[in-house]
């Protein structure tokens, strides 16, 4: 299936979204260039997979990464899994469709952005108020400790946190103040 995904990639590639990436800075062997609703799309014609998705987040590249974390079922993203994958991201998007399309689904999801947020390692930090801040929309219950926790972590962080972490700290401490 790696291979079929690839030929998918390799077909949907955009040249210049891959070049503009790759001069941005991008730290990954091969760029395609391909849009995240594409992705979606790509991710649609496969089953969730567990082995599939790792094998795809091993590979250096910016695809499969993302790839991987839609087709990992949320299941079967045990705590494990979560702090190798944060232990090998490289860039915010990742951090941040890993918060929205996966972390956020799994049953452990609080427990998680609780610990990395806690390690203060920033694109996992960056994941963990994202998924917080998601669940905290969601309705999902935080005891007072939790809270207490979280808004005296993400106060401590902002004023050395980088653009990415930074906004990701304010959406979270914006939905703290809305509950």
């Amino acid at each position: 299936m790696l291979n079929e995904i690839k030929k998918e990639l390799r077909a949907s590639m955009n040249g210049i979204l891959s070049a503009r990436m790759r001069e941005a800075g991008m730290p990954f062997k091969l760029i395609f260039g391909v849009e995240l609703p594409r992705l979606r799309s790509i991710a649609d014609e496969f089953p969730q997979d567990a082995e599939l998705a790792n094998q795809l987040w091993q590979q250096n590249i910016r695809e499969t990464k993302l790839l991987a974390i839609m087709l990992m079922p949320p299941d079967a993203f045990t705590q494990e899994v979560a702090n190798a994958w944060a232990e090998t991201m490289v860039t915010a998007e990742e951090a941040q469709v890993l918060a929205m399309m996966l972390l956020s689904k799994t049953s452990h999801a609080k427990d998680i952005s609780l610990a990395w947020l806690g390690e203060g390692k920033p694109l996992p930090c960056t994941c963990a108020c994202l998924c917080l801040r998601h669940l905290l929309v969601q309705g999902v219950m935080f005891s007072q400790e939790e809270r207490q926790f979280v808004e005296e972590t993400a106060t401590q962080m902002l004023p050395s946190a980088n653009l990415h972490l930074r906004k990701a700290i304010l959406t979270l401490k914006d939905a703290l103040n809305a509950k």
